[in-house]
């Protein structure tokens, strides 16, 4: 098991991605899409994840479409937080779909959590936790202990919207213009006060969701858990 000091820093991931441009960040991992040339050769390339991964002993998220493989790497053993295994795991994964003739589409790879305005957590969370059959988090959230559902996370206001879910859409932040392009052709309004971390959107009901990317998120003390706050 790791400890906990085994955990990369936001610079340090940031550092090994450098390195690792089919992957990007996202809420406590690495994220990849895979496009294979054909549905055979994706699933000629899940076995190869599958040999790197048991040869590693460490296992990733992995979902696959037709001709493409989406997988996400995370160290579970210290709470859903980025470690050398997994960037060493990216690099190994990498180099089979390089092998493959794959091409990287880690724009695709989106994550979706379901924010809950609250003015206390404490006494809402364990309902939605033991409805959901989750787990928790990082820091108070829940998640599906496998990797399939949403996320759910509590905002603490003490002004909760009348509508108190709203939806957190991640997107890396050199994907994400023309997602926010796309959105605004639509005639929502877009608060952009906190971009490029997140954008607030409003559709002409006054129902909520964010556009968020990776910006300000990471292990680091100080730094955001979560970017798409939508009490603004």
């Amino acid at each position: 098991m790791a400890a906990r000091d085994d955990i990369l820093t936001r610079t340090q991931i940031d550092e090994a991605l450098a390195g690792l441009p089919d992957w990007r960040y996202r809420l406590g991992g690495l994220v990849t899409v895979f496009k294979a040339p054909t549905a055979a050769v994706a699933l000629e390339l899940i076995a190869a994840v599958g040999r790197v991964a048991e040869e590693m002993d460490h296992h990733p998220d992995l979902d696959w479409r037709y001709n493409r493989v989406f997988i996400r790497f995370s160290s579970h053993d210290v709470g859903g937080e980025v470690t050398a295994r997994d960037t060493g795991a990216a690099a190994s994964v990498s180099a089979a779909a390089a092998a493959a003739g794959a091409e990287a589409q880690p724009g695709l790879h989106r994550s979706v959590d379901i924010g809950i305005d609250t003015a206390d957590a404490v006494e809402i969370s364990e309902v939605w936790r033991v409805a959901l059959g989750y787990r928790k988090g990082r820091s108070g959230d829940l998640v599906d202990p496998y990797g399939r559902g949403p996320g759910v996370w509590f905002q603490e206001t003490r002004t909760p919207n009348d509508n108190r879910l709203h939806l957190d859409i991640h997107r890396p932040k050199a994907e994400s213009g023309s997602a926010l392009e796309k959105t605004a052709a639509t005639g929502a309004l877009m608060n952009s006060d906190h971009a490029p971390a997140w954008v607030v959107v409003t559709d002409a009901q006054g129902n909520r969701l964010c556009l968020c990317t990776e910006e300000g998120q990471g292990p680091d003390p100080g730094q955001a858990e979560h970017a798409g706050s939508a009490d603004s």
